[in-house]
């Protein structure tokens, strides 16, 4: 589950003790590099760059690598030692994955089947590196240094350009016999429902993701709905996104309340459906949905008070991210930290 390289780096490295670690976290949108201490604490330097997937895999490596580059020297010149302080770098990356094997099974948003991403990147800057879904560890992030720090057991849910999840129970992601634990995207909320990426139909992330969202504000206005909506795009449909409809909500727009309305009950009934199943202490909810602040939260509250055992409620937060864009990149290298330390 960790590769090692090989050489004069890993021999240096081996001399003297690790204050760092690198995390990366490769979305369908962006990709966050940063360094963070061994110990914990803030991200010491940080760079954020659009994935650019259709350029291809090989592209988004290469983009990485120099990001990793360019933030262990960051680091270097303001704290002091050399490269070999790095002890290794934590990845996440959407979809199904093998941790044994270090690869990346299938993503629709980037394309990639069977890419052994975690040896691609070591291989790439010399550095000791492990894998993980980027919702694992967003969650792991949060449960680490952000929303969910002192609860042992807790939900996450990400909400990006797809939907992603995860589960730490006492202090352990939940993975699964094949690593595919935690794809609350994918659970089914409506069997003959709008078609998601992955194939199916009905699934949370067909309704709740960031492009569906825009997608099912555009169809209302379509049919003939009314809202700032179309002013604030200057009636070029095609160029409402997530955050538009966030803004004309806030805006206390009718039809945008009411797509957040709806975004609010379809999610909720996939959050009551976890915290009925793991009775955990915590949800946190990620991405940049939740901007929308109580538009978001007051409905997604009632509607999980409504369907969830009360008992299984009232034991549980439902909260915002802390961390923001941070989350994955942080769980990214308490993954590492996981691995090659034994404990976060």
């Amino acid at each position: 589950m960790i590769s090692q390289p090989s050489g004069e780096a890993t021999r240096s490295r081996q001399s003297r003790p690790a204050r760092w670690i690198v995390g990366v976290d490769i979305g369908g949108t962006n990709i966050v590099v940063g360094v963070i201490a061994v110990d914990g604490g803030e991200p010491v330097a940080r760079r954020i760059l659009p994935t650019e997937a259709a350029r291809g895999s090989e592209s988004v490596v290469e983009k990485v690598a120099a990001m990793l580059e360019e933030v262990t020297a960051e680091t270097v010149s303001t704290y002091g030692g050399t490269r070999a302080d790095v002890a290794g770098v934590g990845i996440g990356s959407p979809g199904p994955i093998n941790r044994d094997r270090g690869t990346v099974i299938n993503t629709p948003n980037l394309g990639w089947t069977n890419l052994p991403l975690r040896d691609l990147i070591s291989q790439a800057v010399d550095l000791p590196a492990t894998l993980d879904n980027d919702a694992n560890c967003a969650t792991y992030g949060e449960w680490w240094l952000g929303a969910g720090r002192g609860v042992s057991s807790l939900v996450g849910v990400t909400l990006g350009t797809g939907i992603g999840g995860g589960v730490v129970l006492n202090g352990e992601i939940v993975h699964g016999t094949s690593d595919a634990a935690g794809e609350i995207g994918h659970m089914t909320i409506e069997f003959t429902g709008r078609k998601c990426t992955c194939g199916n139909y009905g699934c949370l992330e067909a309704y709740c993701s960031g492009p569906n969202i825009a997608a099912r504000a555009r169809e209302g206005l379509e049919a003939g709905y009314e809202s700032v909506l179309t002013q604030l795009v200057d009636g070029q449909l095609d160029s409402i996104t997530a955050e538009t409809v966030y803004e004309a909500a806030v805006l206390n727009d009718p039809y945008a309340n009411e797509v957040m309305a709806d975004t609010a009950k379809i999610l909720g009934a996939g959050v009551a459906n976890m915290i009925n199943l793991l009775n955990p202490e915590a949800v946190v909810i990620a991405g940049g949905v939740t901007r929308a602040g109580e538009h978001l939260f007051t409905p997604l509250r009632s509607e999980v008070r409504r369907r969830a055992f009360r008992s299984a409620y009232d034991a549980c937060s439902i909260l915002p991210a802390a961390l923001s864009e941070t989350a994955g990149m942080i769980g990214a290298a308490a993954v590492f930290k996981k691995i090659a330390f034994g404990s976060v």
